[in-house]
């Protein structure tokens, strides 16, 4: 099962728009990340729901989608995220918190997520290049709440496929073909497995 939501769990960034993700929906993938280990157990990771139309139109323009296509500004509407996720940390429970955890607890939250929404149906697109100053302004964000991240949400209305990459390839940009679809380069096993490389021969694995 682990398995097959990891190859459903795509980068996805056009989606049919008109199809709404629940709002109750959402919460309940919120109450699985509530559970997940972090650093210290100090749980400073916060999440506002947003899918309210109004909102989601002024949050749109601060999101920037995909550095590799540069004549590609966004989805188009109608092909918009019908949800989004923000995700930010709680600077009242530990600024040291942001400078050495931060990206390992942010990371699994982000997996969880995604992982719930794939085998609800949905999928999702991970922002960090974003304009947060005009988001503050938009959501009325307290001052403690430090935004990380944005998940753009779902039912997925593109094609991304995986593309092996030889052994030595070193371009790893995604693009889309005449038809729209969406390749996305991956390194060989080979090449991420240490214990394939000659050098670490030494180590017996059995």
């Amino acid at each position: 099962m682990l398995k097959e939501l990891i190859y459903k769990n795509k980068t996805f960034r056009r989606f049919y728009e008109n199809v709404e993700i629940p709002y109750q929906q959402m919460k309940q993938w919120i109450e699985l990340v509530r559970l997940i280990p972090n650093a210290r157990n100090q749980q400073a990771l916060k999440y506002l729901i947003i899918n309210d139309k109004n909102i989601k139109e002024q949050l749109f323009p601060t999101l920037k989608w995909a550095g590799y296509l540069k004549d590609w500004q966004g989805p188009e509407p109608g092909e918009r995220p019908s949800a989004y996720i923000v995700i930010g940390i709680d600077r009242r429970i530990s600024d040291n918190y942001i400078a050495h955890w931060t990206y390992v607890d942010l990371g699994i939250a982000i997996q969880t997520l995604l992982l719930a929404a794939v085998e609800a149906g949905y999928g999702g697109c991970v922002i960090v290049a974003m304009n947060k100053p005009k988001q503050r302004e938009i959501l009325h964000l307290p001052e403690f709440f430090d935004i990380q991240a944005v998940l753009a949400l779902g039912k997925p209305k593109e094609n991304v496929i995986w593309k092996d990459m030889k052994p030595g390839d070193r371009d790893i940009r995604y693009y889309r073909d005449e038809k729209g679809n969406h390749y996305v380069p991956k390194r060989p096993l080979s090449e991420i497995l240490l214990n394939e490389w000659e050098e670490f021969k030494f180590i017996k694995n059995h």
